[in-house]
């Protein structure tokens, strides 16, 4: 069994408006032309709510499906599949947690399932070792403020 990858950032928000950022604004802070399938051509990503929602890209060829969601426990917790660029039947699981702690809300996101990559699992769980800490930093700094 491959390990998890696991990551974890804390918000100084509530869980619900960490869920609520994390799901609703996407858009806005996920690296979209280094962490998608499109890169430059990537216009937007989309998280729609409720077990069985699509995420997804869009770009000027239509939308490409990273993954659909499993669990929706807002503003608790989260799980979808994970198969951007590749056919659903290679999916992993990503799931983020979100529990308020002193100062805020530590959000917590596991991806598991390598061994559905076969041969490419340990070169993609590398990837994404430092692949989601971008992706954490750039969600994170979504709540940073900047003195007026």
């Amino acid at each position: 069994m491959i390990p998890p990858v696991v990551r974890e950032v804390v918000v100084p928000v509530s869980a619900a408006e960490a869920f609520r950022r994390f799901t609703d604004e996407i858009h806005l802070w996920w690296p979209m032309r280094t962490h998608s399938v499109g890169q430059a051509e990537c216009r937007n990503v989309v998280f729609e709510a409720g077990v069985g929602g699509k995420l997804y890209e869009m770009s000027g060829k239509g939308p490409e499906v990273w993954g659909t969601v499993t669990r929706w426990d807002p503003p608790h917790r989260l799980s979808l599949t994970w198969h951007p660029g590749r056919e659903a039947s290679t999916a992993q699981e990503v799931e983020v947690a979100f529990d308020e702690v002193d100062g805020g809300t530590r959000v917590r996101l596991v991806h598991r399932g390598w061994e559905a990559l076969g041969e490419r699992a340990a070169t993609a769980r590398a990837d994404y070792e430092g692949g989601w800490v971008t992706v954490l930093e750039r969600y994170a700094a979504v709540f940073e403020v900047t003195p007026a």
